[in-house]
């Protein structure tokens, strides 16, 4: 915008400056001050501070318009106030010299003033107030630049000391990040970001409502699915999600409206069965080849019907599940089938309902963008990953390993690593590429100094899971599915080739991570990912 009244002249005055000054003067405009002193903040500002190359400073006030010679001084008449110009002058570098004293630790600066008023002609330079040496007026304008110089001449060439100074008039502060702090706003951000799918989505009509959603990691399908939860609820209609993973199911039930029915496949067809006085017997080897059978083949009472069904995970289902499912819909119920093809960790043949309104979504709004570039680089996916996460500079970093000491040793560096980037413990998740009962950290309770938190395989008497004590959640990548971590560490990361599983092994614990991604892969894993 152009500038107008006293700011354009100052704008001029810096042109004129920057034309006959040399490159070894370094001009510094708006200079704005702050101090507390008996209770009160003190500020002002100044309007020029030009550094010579020997560190001595030259404070310039300028004055446009006119002035008033009074015998206190000059005086500048304000719309609200009068200001006395030889005070505020004396003010500004007072207080200039003590806080740049206090920022070089002692060091002493020699600090100047001069007094420019360029559309006014004192009359009476020896009562003004101000050294006479040291007032520019509208007699001495185009002089301006010389007597500047002039007073800055001598002292030699200190480049330290103008670095110091130059950090101190421009404001740098040395500043490190606080992982917390930036993992609050990263999910908020997400949060955010993501919201559109649930926005959308549910803006939708189609008569009966059959909605398939087919939405990458970090889509905002979770969000989605908490919002038509709420939707029902709100709207006096019985909800029910269900999904695969216990992890996600538990996650879900404590975030989701109350009146919501959450629950696995497999926790619903028991509740169900318990309800009907059928309670599956899991002693036997083939229980749950016997609890599937048992819930496809009854008809529950109508206490068991739902207006509204969000089937979650939808990748990880089979045809018979999908089908048993929506059998427990109202006549006039809406259906939901929210899926993610890359995240078929199962490998079963895609079971999403035919002839369903379907809505994609590609873009990951939780992973970094970096993080996001380097997958498309590494790994063959079906089509390019469309990042929506302003998060960049998250470096994505690879160690390796060749046994297996090797491996334990390279996780243990890669959670302190993560510690000295300050992600606390409870923000870093370590997440196996090998399940649960093959991995060789399973029998671990601890890796260096650092405890481990595992789930034990066992339950509460309400239905929670339990973990042992300890600092850092460890979970496989197939339990992790459906959560997420400022700081993932994937580990035990080992393939001999990139085959379609492998990839979407890859694609899950990566991520998973929201901030900071570590992989541990052995060398041969390593090369293929870099290659």
């Amino acid at each position: 915008m152009p500038a107008t009244g006293p700011l354009a002249r100052e704008i001029q005055t810096l042109a004129a400056l920057e034309e006959g000054l040399s490159d070894d003067y370094v001009v510094y405009h708006g200079i704005h001050w702050t101090r507390a002193e008996h209770g009160h903040a003190l500020f002002g500002e100044i309007d020029f501070v030009v550094v010579g190359p020997s560190g001595r400073l030259l404070l310039m006030e300028q004055k446009s318009g006119f002035l008033d010679e009074t015998p206190e001084g000059l005086v500048k008449a304000y719309p609200t106030a009068r200001r006395n110009v030889t005070a505020q002058m004396a003010r500004s570098a007072d207080n200039l010299r003590s806080r740049l004293t206090t920022y070089l630790r002692g060091a002493q600066v020699e600090v100047d003033t001069l007094l420019y008023c360029p559309d006014y002609r004192v009359r009476q330079p020896g009562s003004a107030g101000v050294d006479p040496a040291r007032i520019v007026d509208a007699s001495r304008r185009e002089s301006l630049p010389l007597i500047v110089s002039s007073l800055l001449q001598g002292g030699g060439r200190n480049e330290t000391l103008t670095a110091a100074i130059d950090r101190f008039l421009a404001d740098q502060l040395e500043l490190v990040p606080d992982a917390s702090a930036l993992a609050g706003r990263a999910e908020a951000l997400y949060t955010r970001l993501s919201g559109g799918l649930a926005e959308w989505a549910r803006r939708i009509e189609t008569e009966p409502f059959r909605l398939r959603v087919s939405g990458t990691a970090g889509s905002g399908k979770t969000q989605l699915a908490l919002a038509v939860l709420a939707d029902a609820v709100a709207a006096g209609r019985r909800p029910l999600y269900v999904c695969y993973n216990r992890p996600l199911a538990d996650h879900v039930a404590r975030v989701a409206a109350t009146g919501a029915q959450v629950a696995t496949y497999h926790q619903l067809a028991d509740r169900i069965l318990r309800a009907h006085g059928r309670p599956p017997d899991f002693s036997q080897p083939d229980a749950f080849a016997r609890l599937e059978a048992a819930f496809e083949t009854m008809e529950p009472d109508p206490s068991w019907r739902f207006d509204e069904i969000v089937i979650d995970e939808g990748q990880d289902f089979r045809p018979a599940w999908r089908d048993t499912l929506l059998r427990l819909l109202t006549p006039e119920g809406r259906a939901w089938w929210l899926e993610d093809p890359l995240q078929n960790l199962y490998d079963r043949e895609p079971a999403h309902p035919r002839g369903w309104v379907t809505l994609t979504s590609d873009r990951n709004y939780r992973t970094p963008a970096d993080i996001v570039a380097a997958l498309n680089r590494m790994l063959p996916l079906p089509k390019p990953l469309e990042a929506g996460s302003p998060i960049t500079a998250s470096e994505l970093e690879i160690l390796t390993w060749e046994s297996a000491d090797e491996l334990m040793e390279q996780t243990r560096r890669a959670i302190t690593r993560a510690i000295g980037l300050g992600f606390k413990r409870e923000m870093t998740a370590l997440v196996t590429y090998r399940g649960r009962e093959n991995s060789r950290f399973t029998p671990l309770e601890r890796l260096g100094a650092h405890r481990l938190r595992a789930f034990t395989g066992h339950y509460d008497l309400l239905g929670s899971p339990l973990y042992t004590e300890g600092d850092i959640l460890i979970d496989s990548v197939y339990r992790f599915k459906g959560q997420a971590a400022p700081c993932v560490i994937f580990t035990e990361i080992d393939f001999e080739a990139l085959d379609p599983l492998t990839v979407r092994k890859l694609f899950v614990g990566a991520t998973r991570a929201s901030m900071k991604l570590i992989l541990v892969a052995s060398r041969r894993a390593a090369r293929q990912l870099s290659g």
